[in-house]
Formats: C-alpha cells, sequence, structure tokens
C-alpha cells in the first residue's frame, strides 16, 4: 500500500505550532517504521518549498530538504496531468481548489493510490482515505 503526501502533511510535520503536529509526527513516524512507500508530487513539493521558506525559514527548509525528501518517491507532472488538472479546477469553479489538489487526485487515481497523509477536507470530498494514526 503506497500513501501520497500532501503540502499540509508536510507542514504540520515541520511546525511545532501547527495544531496538527503531534499527530503529524505519529504518523510520519508510523509510516517510517512500517516501510510504507511515500509517494508526493513534483507540483506538492513546488508547493511546499515556498510555504516552509516564507513560513518557517530557511533551517526549516533545510531540514526538509536533507532529512525528509530523500524518503520521497517523487512524481514529476508532465503536461498531460498539468492540463488535467488545470482543467479540473476550471470546471470544479471553486477558488480554495488549487491546481496542486487537483494534479494530486489525478496523480493518486493514475497510481492507484487511495490513502493520503493530508489535513485538507479536498482529499476525502473526492473519496481518498485520509490517514489519521
Amino acid at each position: 500500500m503506497n500513501v501520497y503526501l500532501d503540502t499540509s502533511a508536510f507542514l504540520a510535520i515541520l511546525d511545532a505550532d501547527d495544531e496538527n503536529h503531534t499527530l503529524a509526527k505519529k504518523v510520519w513516524e508510523n509510516l517510517l517504521t512500517s516501510g510504507t512507500p511515500v509517494i508526493s508530487s513534483s507540483y506538492v513539493l513546488v508547493e511546499t518549498y515556498a510555504l516552509v521558506q516564507r513560513r518557517l525559514g530557511m533551517e526549516a527548509l533545510r531540514v526538509f530538504h536533507e532529512d525528509i525528501l530523500p524518503l520521497v518517491q517523487v512524481k514529476w507532472i508532465n503536461a498531460e496531468l498539468h492540463h488535467y488538472g488545470a482543467n479540473a479546477v476550471l470546471t470544479a469553479n471553486r477558488r480554495n481548489l488549487s491546481l496542486v489538489d487537483t494534479v494530486s487526485f489525478a496523480v493518486m487515481r493514475e497510481l492507484g493510490i487511495k490513502k493520503v497523509f493530508a489535513f485538507d477536507r479536498h482529499f476525502t470530498e473526492q473519496g481518498f482515505e485520509c490517514i489519521e494514526n
């Protein structure tokens, strides 16, 4: 069983002030000790780098880059997935649903991933199971 990782999980792992930090650390440790393959997309990484750098600073970004990212398999987004995600955002016509979210949904469906480590309700709205422990 593979698990997809969202920006919201990465932020919660890194930010001790995040309301989900304690749970995120527990989930992350459980994933690592169980040997569960964790996958994310290049779009999630771009979003995570930007948010971590802006909100938490360079030291947190370095921890993400050097300690967390090497443990994650990355699905690099191609033009087809990008266009699919862009069309999904426009079709949904919702301000709070992002391109990164819709591309993540497409990646998960393409790879047959049903579980996600995220603190974002959009994943459950799409029928994915969010890991809680």
